[in-house]
């Protein structure tokens, strides 16, 4: 905002810049050059180079900068679908070609959404340039049909129309085609160089490493024998000792890790290249280069290294005045961006933070590199040779079936066969669902899926962790927006104003029907689109006279009190939008069916006091606005947004969504031109986002999966440069949503069940959080929304105990219940209102010193301390060896050749002996020192359980026990909790 605006709010100016972001914070390119000792260049090479922004804003306070965005991208429990959601389940599966005569696979499971009784359809489409996967509502009165499932995957032609699969194997088939995706175990080289070393040669024939090199391996992980180790090991041979005879090795977040350490490989001193250790280093994708040397001596290019196949370079140097870590990134060009961004400067004090951080960018960087053409062409080649082959094998098979069954290739996807269905088909399906397990915990226990491991959670505080804002709001919502820390509501029985805490205070009754409104503190003045049809209008109203009202208590009014506020020629108005970024001009455009009418306000710094003064300017504010002109469009538009221009004078714009396309209007002429077309039958728009990378304007197109980004450049002659750009990109959402929201690194998505959270920079997803019955209220500043909890109907609970107890968190395996949500006793269905800071989703814990306007007073409150705990199911992992045994007896159970089940008390009994087995340093068992290292735990009840702990951080362990009842909507929970076998 300009200098001039003083009386700016904190949670205004997070408001305008929430749409801002910089590539700059990822690195950027650079052409590399390595040379000998003589000076003769040796190879060259182009690489992202990330080293920390210098562009970061370090005008705040020390201490109260916590980055909070280091998170696995695509995580495998929420990407693995067919692992999670179908295997061991009764699902369909289906197969056909398209109008190329490609062939394709369907899956469909109807599931219920990590156990929140929210049924859904999860889709699966398996073709050769990779898989797509969605989520469609499942509605008991409204049936869902093949055809309509592709359709909504953009698959409306077929050279053979898709017919249903019966045989139980192809479920072997269809999860090796998912495990194509890339393995959820990593190997990672390291090389350790010493001071002055330049050369490939070099560095692979150091035999052994420093004092400091030794204590980063012990960071890392944990030295294992590799003679008889029967876990991950990342192509090392663990019978001969012919790669060595000990390595590193560690459990990530659920994931194996398998260091390739260049002191731990065989060393020949014969063979100067030291080719038995580039054979394996040479070949992985991320090499970890430790370099010892003080900062200015020659530091270490990627160029050094001879490799076609390694793309991430990891430079990590050791400081041992200040006993820090600096980490430095090199990045293959053609490598796609990936997170975390380095702080900056890039110098980690906390070890721990630093190994976590290494970790994940490296896990992340790994994902990332798959997708280059080098490897995304490669794994194409392979998934069109799988599917091909697979489709040979079943076509034959399916033509000898010649049945009723065949019958439902078009027909309803149920749940479960109908009630005329056969002994057979009965017969048939528990044959399918048995092998189905039976295949789900062989997977487990070779390792190939994070499920065995995935269950060290550690509480940990994410950015998008909400709190409670006001419990059971009877009152159903249409639109909000916040002020100051309060929340302004139109309601079908008024407008209220909410604030935390507090009782709600009702502003106008409900004659006023308010469908879309905007709170501007730094303009006191709040706009409203009132009413609906022929009757809808655009009224302003000064802030300091609503609040003015508030304090005095006066009475209610009503929508006849508005006369002086309404706005000439809005009349019959549906829709509107105002800029962003209204520093020195505020401007509104109002759509009235097909006409665009531009309104603005100038600033005027003589009524900059306005918001403390009600005396200072007269009580309706409608003779500031001055109309501008007139727009016409073919079509009324659906969405709406202004795009600033870089000088302002004559280069702003206006997105509008219409029919099948997004087009650009110039303000000043009103000139159009497409900005994209939408090829598909069905048009759902969502929204039109615009933001802003280092200065220039973007637009975020959303609708129905689809999320497209376009760069806008500045008029040329009148009309916008509109042409392909390398900075242009597009993701799909696993759900249509009906809003997003754009909060820099992050854009959520809402759906009326759960909130997907992903990257704004390359659209991978972070996190999906189920919230039953979910509405988005506000989003301009800090994001609210409405939900569904199931509360106890006893009525002498504490405000604690309700917003505890309110939460529709996923429930974990010891709290899971087969009724219906509607059948439970002494529950009720209650609508909670929530709140998701938006300091915490930008990355910066910050200061808020906001007015209330229910407190005339200004009233400092810390935005992060004002956040409930995230109460985390402290779920305990499950050793290999305890894995095997669990095997063994499910595989005598599925196989009929146990007689009596063994007793609750014994079974614990004899799990309870594994880990001192597992503890034996002769089954090659794994001393853990770490959060997320091997642990050998037992089966306990979940009220002894909850006293433990898989993290030996004191820091976690304190947090843990102070940890209080969670008023967060949604949780992290074990991961796979829904995915307990049963084995009945």
């Amino acid at each position: 905002l300009m200098k001039g605006f003083c009386f700016s709010s904190v949670s205004e100016d997070l408001g305008c810049r929430r749409g801002e972001f910089s590539r700059k914070h990822y690195g950027s390119v650079e052409l590399l050059i390595s040379s000998d000792a003589d000076g003769a260049i040796q190879r060259a090479g182009r690489f992202r180079v990330e080293n920390g922004s210098s562009g970061e804003n370090t005008g705040y306070t020390p201490g109260t900068w916590h980055r909070t965005d280091v998170h696995l991208e695509n995580p495998e429990y929420h990407t693995r679908w067919y692992f999670k959601y179908f295997l061991g389940k009764v699902h369909q599966n289906y197969v056909g070609t398209d109008a190329e005569r490609n062939p394709f696979f369907l899956s469909v499971v109807l599931s219920d959404q990590n156990n929140q009784r929210i049924p859904q359809y999860h889709s699966i489409l398996w073709r050769k340039t990779g898989t797509q996967k969605i989520c469609l509502p499942y509605s008991p009165t409204k049936t869902l049909s093949v055809k309509s499932i592709l359709s909504a995957m953009s698959l409306d032609k077929f050279e053979k129309s898709p017919r249903e699969i019966f045989q139980p194997e192809i479920q072997k088939d269809l999860l090796v085609l998912e495990e194509q995706e890339g393995s959820v175990n990593f190997k990672f080289g390291v090389l350790y160089a010493k001071d002055g070393q330049l050369t490939d040669d070099e560095i692979f024939s150091n035999e052994t490493g420093s004092e400091s090199f030794q204590r980063f391996l012990h960071l890392l992980g944990d030295t294992i024998t590799l003679k008889g180790w029967t876990g991950y090991r990342g192509g090392l041979d663990t019978k001969n000792d012919t790669t060595g005879t000990s390595s590193i090795y560690t459990v990530f977040q659920g994931h194996e890790i398998m260091f390739h350490v260049s002191t731990m490989l065989p060393y020949s001193r014969e063979n100067k290249q030291q080719v038995e250790r580039k054979r394996h280093i040479g070949n992985d994708i991320v090499t970890i280069v430790f370099q010892e040397g003080e900062e200015s001596s020659p530091a270490f290019k990627p160029s050094m290294i001879r490799s076609h196949f390694t793309h991430i370079f990891a430079l990590v140097r050791y400081n041992k005045q200040n006993d820090s870590y600096r980490l430095k990134i090199f990045s293959e060009e053609s490598v796609p961006l990936f997170g975390p961004p380095l702080p900056s400067p890039p110098v980690f004090t906390n070890h721990q933070e630093f190994r976590d951080f290494v970790l994940v960018k490296l896990i992340n960087g790994e994902k990332a590199t798959l997708e280059t053409p080098t490897f995304s062409q490669k794994r194409q080649r392979t998934l069109d040779m799988l599917i091909r082959s697979l489709y040979q094998d079943m076509m034959p098979d399916l033509h000898k079936v010649n049945n009723m069954l065949n019958r439902r290739s078009f027909s309803d996807v149920l749940p479960e066969s109908p009630k005329s269905t056969r002994k057979k088909e009965e017969a048939r399906q528990a044959e399918f669902v048995r092998l189905g397990q039976a295949l789900k915990l062989k997977t487990t226990v070779k390792g190939d899926t994070t499920t065995n491991l995935a269950t060290t959670s550690f509480c940990k505080k994410e950015p998008w962790e909400s709190q409670t804002f006001c419990s059971n709001f009877p009152h159903e919502v249409v639109c909000a927006d916040s002020w100051g820390q309060s929340l302004l509501v139109s309601t079908d029985a008024g407008i209220f104003l909410i604030d935390d805490g507090k009782p709600s205070v009702q502003v106008f009754d409900k004659t006023l029907q308010v469908k879309q409104m905007h709170v501007l503190e730094t303009l006191d003045l709040w706009i409203a689109q009132t009413d609906k049809g022929k009757d809808s209008r655009l009224l302003v109203f000064r802030l300091s006279a609503v609040q003015k009202d508030i304090e005095t208590k006066q009475i209610i009014r009503s929508k006849y009190d508005c006369r002086e506020n309404k706005l000439e020629r809005t009349k019959g108005c549906h829709l509107y939008a105002i800029n962003t970024h209204h520093g020195s001009e505020l401007r509104i455009v109002v759509a009235i069916r097909n006409k665009l009418l531009l309104v603005t306000r100038k600033y005027n710094p003589h009524q900059s006091l306005a918001s403390s003064s009600v005396l200072s300017s007269p009580e309706s504010p409608v003779e500031e606005f001055q109309y501008i002109r007139e727009i016409c469009l073919s079509d009324p538009p659906v969405v709406m947004t202004l795009v600033d221009g870089p000088t302002g004078d004559s280069d702003n714009m206006i997105c509008v969504a219409y029919r099948h396309q997004f087009d650009l209007v110039n303000e000043s002429t009103g000139e159009s031109c497409r900005l994209h077309h939408i090829e598909t039958n069905k048009v759902n728009f969502v929204a039109a986002i615009d933001v802003y990378e280092d200065g220039e304007a973007g637009l975020l197109m959303c609708y129905n999966y689809v999320c497209q980004y376009r760069k806008v450049y500045p008029f040329s002659g009148g009309s916008p440069l509109i042409q392909p750009s390398a900075y242009d990109f597009h993701f799909s959402w696993n759900q249509v949503p009906y809003a997003v929201v754009c909060a820099f690194p992050y854009i959520l998505a809402f759906t009326t069940d759960s909130i997907e959270i992903r990257l704004v920079v390359n659209g991978n997803l972070v996190h999906t959080a189920v919230v039953p019955e979910l509405q988005l209220v506000a989003s301009r500043s800090d994001i609210y929304f409405k939900a569904t909890a199931a509360v106890s109907g006893s009525s002498d609970s504490s405000y604690k105990e309700m917003s505890s107890k309110s939460s529709p968190q996923t429930p974990t395996a010891y709290e899971k219940s087969e009724c219906p949500l509607s059948s439970l006793e002494g529950e009720v269905p209650c609508r909670n209102l929530y709140k998701i800071p938006l300091s915490n989703l930008v990355g910066r814990s910050i200061e808020r010193p906001l007015k209330s306007p229910l407190t005339p007073k200004v009233v400092p409150t810390t935005t992060s301390s004002g956040i409930a705990s995230l109460a985390v199911a402290h779920s305990l992992s499950l050793s290999r060896m305890e894995i095997k045994e669990i095997a063994s007896r499910t595989r005598k159970e599925l196989l009929g050749l146990l007689d009596e089940p063994i007793s609750k008390t014994e079974s614990a009994q004899k799990q309870k002996k594994v880990p001192r087995r597992q503890s034996d340093p002769k089954q090659g068992a794994v001393r853990s020192t770490s959060s997320d290292r091997i642990i050998s735990s037992s089966f306990e009840s979940y009220s002894e359980r909850r006293h433990l702990s898989t993290s030996s951080d004191p820091d976690t362990l304190a947090n843990r026990e102070e940890s209080s009842p969670s008023s967060s909507p949604f949780q992290l929970i074990s991961l796979y909790d829904e995915d307990i076998i049963d084995l009945k």
